[in-house]
């Protein structure tokens, strides 16, 4: 098989894996809000990087300690600390809006990812790419309508975590080049459960088994997805595939309209077409084609 001929399948297996991650991101979003209804934020993030922790159980007796034996600490302390900050911003974002309209926040990072990506990993940033992250934003600004609050401190905190989650993605990507996806999700758990467990602290109590399932379910769905995304990364540039991250939204819209009624207006509706479009125009077939027809090629 050429090369280009492999670069095209390990395009489409990761725009599959990180369509999973979507999905399972997306029914994560549904614990989160279901346990935020009694539990305090604090909370919800620790347990979210605390369970994750119990995965590793099995893969470190399989492998053994020196699995996870890394040179690359202070980086996993970057992507961790990040990662962590725009937890705490998105989980809240979560408790407070409609489930689709929390889930824009966090996925409009796809928006940023191509540009961090070039100026911090030197990946180059095709046209293709700058007009599904330019749709990619239009479609997240009319879910979010301006005129609903988009400018007020909730939105404020949602798109500050949709920034750091970008800036996390691409230390992900950076990451992949010399480490497996396992190490680099149990670095973030490992050194997530630390620091969130300080907050947590103060606000401890004990949980009846509702909560205590949400928040476990919630952990469990998040890692996994984590390992699905960690993957999807290390095989295509964070650029390219980063918009169909996108996909959770539309996932999310339906669970709010499953379980809580959330209808979308015509508006939202618009905003769900125009991510749909901001996905195709990464599509690989697309990327192909243009290449095809490229005076360079």
């Amino acid at each position: 098989m050429t090369s280009s001929g492999s670069a095209q399948q390990n395009l489409l297996k990761a725009i599959m894996l990180l369509t999973c991650s979507a999905f399972l991101f997306s029914l994560m979003g549904v614990c989160v809000r279901y346990a935020s209804e009694t539990v305090d934020n604090a909370t919800v993030v620790f347990f979210r990087n605390f369970i994750g922790l119990f995965i590793f159980i099995p893969l470190i007796f399989n492998k053994g300690l020196g699995f996870f034996k890394t040179e690359k600490l202070w980086m996993h302390t970057w992507r961790s600390v990040v990662g962590l900050t725009a937890m705490y911003g998105f989980f809240y974002a979560i408790a407070n809006l409609k489930l689709s309209n929390a889930m824009v926040f966090t996925y409009s990072s796809p928006i940023f990812i191509p540009l961090i990506a070039w100026l911090f990993l030197k990946e180059k940033i095709t046209k293709p790419m700058l007009w599904a992250a330019f749709i990619g934003l239009f479609g997240v600004l009319f879910v979010a309508k301006p005129d609903a609050g988009m400018f007020n401190s909730m939105s404020a905190i949602g798109l500050s975590a949709s920034f750091l989650a970008a800036m996390a993605f691409v230390t992900v990507r950076a990451l992949t080049q010399t480490e497996p996806p396992e190490r680099i999700v149990f670095y973030f758990c490992m050194i997530g459960t630390l620091i969130s467990v300080v907050p947590m602290f103060w606000s401890w109590r004990p949980y009846n088994l509702k909560e205590l399932s949400f928040l476990i379910g919630a952990g469990l769905l998040a890692n996994i997805s984590q390992i699905f995304m960690s993957n999807a990364y290390r095989l295509a540039p964070a650029g390219q595939i980063g918009p169909v991250n996108y996909i959770a939204i539309i996932f999310a819209g339906i669970w709010g309209f499953s379980f809580w009624h959330e209808t979308p207006d015509l508006f939202s509706l618009i905003g769900f077409a125009l991510i749909l479009l901001a996905i195709i125009l990464c599509s690989p077939l697309l990327q192909k084609h243009l290449n095809h027809h490229s005076p360079h090629s």
